[in-house]
């Protein structure tokens, strides 16, 4: 019998059944969010200047729902939407963080980690951007070596993260997506069934007491299409798990 090639083998593997019937939508909302400086993430930041010389001094000493944080560097983190980060993004040029990579790259972070990736996935790579976008910390990009302007270190790259995965024992088939917090990771899996969406806690099991990666799952969405639905129309994707377990806030 022949040896296969790893692009026989990545064809070889199940596919996802079908896109939704409105995928296309999906992928227009989440090009609305991703490619919106003030939106393309769950919080954004907001000079104290400018806030100051908008809307007076005394707003800043006003306890609002919509403040997270007060950075050290002359900042005020709101969440997304917020009336202060909208007026400041309002004329911010639109478009992706990283640009969206073409499918042979995408093909390519396929060979790297064996598996073949559902098709929405795939669009969102190759039509919204490789990473840069969306809950919690932003998705991961496919390719190495992306980095903000200002920051020090690369933006986290899916490959490596896999590998390193790999090597802690981490399923294969588990795909990183984002950072979730702490010690919380955010993934999808590609042979469950409509690609769940995992949370993960790196830290929640000790294999000293015969416990595996899967003890410490946390959570798991219906789908990768929900997952990304409820991001792109403005929703929290913590807010269902939090309603079934107060104690992960």
């Amino acid at each position: 019998m022949p040896l296969l090639t790893p692009h026989d083998t990545l064809a070889a593997l199940p596919q996802e059944s079908g896109l939704a019937p409105d995928d296309d939508a999906l992928i227009k909302a989440l090009q609305v969010r991703a490619w919106d400086p003030g939106l393309r993430f769950d919080t954004a930041d907001v000079p104290v200047g400018w806030l100051a010389e908008r809307y007076g001094s005394a707003r800043l000493e006003q306890r609002r729902d919509a403040v997270v944080s007060y950075g050290s560097d002359g900042t005020v983190r709101f969440k997304a939407g917020a009336e202060e980060a909208a007026a400041y993004y309002a004329d911010a040029p639109r478009g992706p963080l990283f640009p969206p990579i073409t499918p042979a790259e995408v093909e390519e972070a396929e060979r790297s980690i064996g598996r073949r990736f559902p098709e929405l996935l795939r669009r969102v790579y190759t039509e919204v951007a490789d990473g840069g976008f969306g809950p919690d910390g932003g998705l991961a990009s496919l390719t190495e070596g992306n980095r903000v302007p200002g920051h020090l270190c690369d933006w986290p790259w899916t490959v490596g993260v896999h590998e390193r995965n790999r090597a802690a024992g981490v399923p294969p088939s588990w795909l990183f997506l984002a950072a979730g917090g702490c010690t919380m990771e955010w993934y999808v899996s590609l042979t469950a069934l409509d690609n769940q969406v995992l949370l993960y806690d790196a830290d929640g099991w000790e294999p000293a007491w015969g416990q595996g990666p899967h003890d410490g799952l946390r959570y798991a969405s219906a789908s990768l299409r929900g997952w990304l639905r409820t991001w792109a129309d403005g929703g929290n994707v913590w807010d269902e798990l939090l309603n079934d377990d107060p104690d992960l806030e």
